[in-house]
């Protein structure tokens, strides 16, 4: 039963690591942006600067800004396989709302500060108790929050920088199955957790040596999260009072993000942007969970991720004074190889496309409202390190993924 035991726990280790891959980053921080294809470093014309370049708030009209908008998102997957067989399923549908709010105030020429709250990581997967996969996947979900405050120092009319830091917090939720070998059924086993208190710090520079033509960067440091929580397992009569049961700590560390980017107006009303966004994925290379219980052994599993990176592009024509059409696309590398892919997150490069409209219905006040459709790249794993089954076999098999996005910002500006 000890042996059963630690499997039992090895295999949830396992089985839950892709949870915080590329595709757990979120970066709908804003419809405008999003509607520009996350081109926006050196636009950040809205309060969402406080998250994309903070830099940008010196720039901003009006002494006071207000942003607050939500986002809808409704992502897709399927499994064929397991290799040789070609059975299809199907990840339940969810629908996830990252939300955003940002203020920024401007005290003079020189001094501007921003305050505000978003989701930087989040999402999740869920599939059917019973299917293929059970023992890798049931039910994931992460939520992350992070509350920015940002100070920026404007010198001139073309230039300014921001430092700031951020207060975040974050909770966990992650049900899979697992085998009782050489016992008949199998043991359901949830794990939560949460940590309330973490910290990280930002950065943003922004020149604008002319009218046409600007520059930016923004820097957001890695978070690490230390989370805290319990482990059960449920299973048959027989065997439940031997299953494993207790409190739990696990260490997350979320990526370091560099974002640089140019904007140019080729004509009065058409500004074009380009960005790109380097990803430090490589933060991520091992899962580790602690039991407080001395007498179940601790588990540590590597994912080996790598630094990856987004090449983003943005197009905003003025229609009129008032309504402004958006449009953008951009490209998202995988950041792990196939062979370490797993149905909790099935990752793969993604392209993305999104079109948005801004309009400024009264006086200071307006609405932004963006699509983002992501196509994931059919991915064929044939050397999968996951397993399937109590005797090791490997997790083969097609994964198709897609996902459809929802945003809107209302906007509110105070002369």
């Amino acid at each position: 039963m000890r042996r059963l035991i630690v499997t039992l726990m090895l295999m949830l280790g396992l089985g839950t690591t892709s949870i915080f891959a590329g595709g757990f980053q979120i970066n709908e921080h804003g419809a405008r942006a999003m509607a520009l294809g996350g081109a926006f470093t050196a636009v950040v014309n809205d309060a969402s600067a406080v998250y994309w370049n903070a830099a940008g708030l010196g720039f901003l009209e009006g002494s006071t800004n207000f942003i607050l908008g939500t986002a809808m998102i409704a992502p897709k997957s399927s499994f064929r396989g397991v290799s040789p067989s070609v059975d299809a399923y199907y990840m339940e549908n969810q629908v996830f709302y990252p939300s955003h709010f940002f203020i920024t105030q401007k005290f003079s020429d020189v001094i501007s500060a921003g305050v505000g709250l978003s989701t930087p990581f989040g999402l999740g997967t869920k599939w059917d108790e019973d299917w293929v996969g059970k023992y890798l996947a049931v039910e994931t979900e992460l939520r992350t929050f992070s509350a920015p405050l940002v100070l920026t120092f404007t010198f001139g009319e073309q230039f300014a920088i921001s430092v700031g830091g951020s207060y975040s917090w974050a909770d966990v939720l992650i049900t899979q199955k697992s085998p009782l070998t050489p016992f008949a059924g199998d043991a359901f086993v949830h794990l939560e957790g949460d940590d309330m208190v973490a910290f990280g710090y930002n950065a943003g520079i922004l020149w604008r040596p002319s009218d046409v033509f600007s520059v930016g960067a923004s820097f957001h440091s890695e978070v690490s999260y230390e989370f805290e929580g319990t482990a059960t397992a449920t299973g048959p009569s027989q065997v439940s009072s031997q299953l494993p049961q207790g409190d739990i700590t696990a260490s997350l560390t979320t990526p370091m993000n560099i974002q640089g980017g140019i904007a140019v107006r080729v004509v009065d009303q058409l500004r074009l942007s380009a960005d790109f966004q380097w990803v430090a994925w490589s933060s991520y290379d091992t899962l580790a969970v602690d039991f407080k219980d001395p007498n179940i052994d601790d588990i540590a599993s590597p994912r080996l991720y790598k630094d990856s990176y987004i090449i983003r592009f943005g197009a905003e024509f003025n229609w009129n004074d008032d309504i402004s059409l958006l449009g953008g696309v951009y490209y998202d590398k995988n950041p792990v190889d196939p062979q370490y892919v797993n149905p909790s997150l099935p990752d793969t490069d993604r392209l993305g496309f999104s079109f948005g409209v801004d309009a400024n219905l009264f006086e200071n006040f307006g609405l932004t409202a963006s699509y983002l459709f992501i196509r994931g790249d059919q991915l064929t794993v044939t050397n999968s390190k996951e397993t399937y089954t109590p005797g090791g076999s490997p997790f083969n098999g097609t994964y198709n993924s897609s996902a459809h996005i929802l945003s809107f910002s209302l906007y509110y500006t105070i002369n």
